[in-house]
């Protein structure tokens, strides 16, 4: 799962980064709720965003209010000291999906986190077409296209590809994309990664350059 964290605890924060990425998630971080909207705005394919309450510059109640008034349906987990019925009432009540008081145990944060990526599985109809200037995945089909000519992938292939469109300018490292695009039956060595890459590009021709390799992290889809 893609998630965002908002939370002005340094300490909290690196805590939860380092569990939820052994959980194998692509975890963003913020610190302000200027900086977590501007995340949560911007973002692709963002499954969950776990939210403090108490930042230091906006509220994370307002940052909730302004996520929902762009449309957006991903799932909002607050997060707050605050454990007043009133309390819970005004943070559903500006968007939140649900509410976890501080402190907290991680295996109830990560059951609620589970509980609102299959509720958002349900309720989001996300577009079935990723585009990236001339490619274009559809994923109800399976079927890619560049420049209107079929290509024909694999189907590690099209999971790889298909992982990458869904965080354009977004560096993922060789084990996430293993987590996503391989099945955890099939044992891999992160070197195969750079190997599909290099098949991709192959048969992507010149627009293979919109997929970008990140100097011992791993790689990219450029923002076409």
């Amino acid at each position: 799962m893609h998630l965002l964290v908002v939370e002005d605890d340094a300490r909290l924060i690196r805590l939860l980064r380092r569990l939820l990425e052994e959980d194998r998630h692509i975890v963003e971080t913020a610190t302000t709720g200027t900086d977590g909207f501007e995340i949560a705005e911007a973002a692709a394919g963002l499954d969950v965003v776990i939210l403090d309450v108490g930042l230091p510059d906006i509220s994370g109640l307002e940052v909730a209010r302004r996520i929902r008034s762009t449309g957006s349906e991903v799932a909002i987990l607050m997060l707050t000291a605050r454990d007043t019925i009133g309390d819970r009432v005004t943070g559903l009540d500006a968007g939140a999906d649900d509410y976890l008081v501080k402190p907290f145990a991680y295996e109830e944060l990560a059951a609620r986190r589970r509980a609102l990526g299959r509720r958002g599985a349900k309720v989001r109809r996300p577009d079935p077409k990723l585009i990236a200037g001339p490619i274009v995945l559809d994923e109800t089909s399976r079927r890619v296209t560049l420049d209107g000519r079929s290509i024909d992938l694999s189907p590690r292939e099209f999971s790889l590809l298909e992982c990458l469109l869904r965080h354009p300018g977004q560096t993922l490292s060789r084990d996430q994309l293993l987590d996503q695009a391989w099945p955890f039956s099939v044992a891999v060595t992160p070197n195969a990664v750079d190997a599909y890459v290099h098949y991709l590009r192959e048969k992507l021709g010149g627009a293979g350059r919109l997929i970008e390799t990140v100097r011992g992290v791993g790689h990219r889809p450029a923002v076409a």
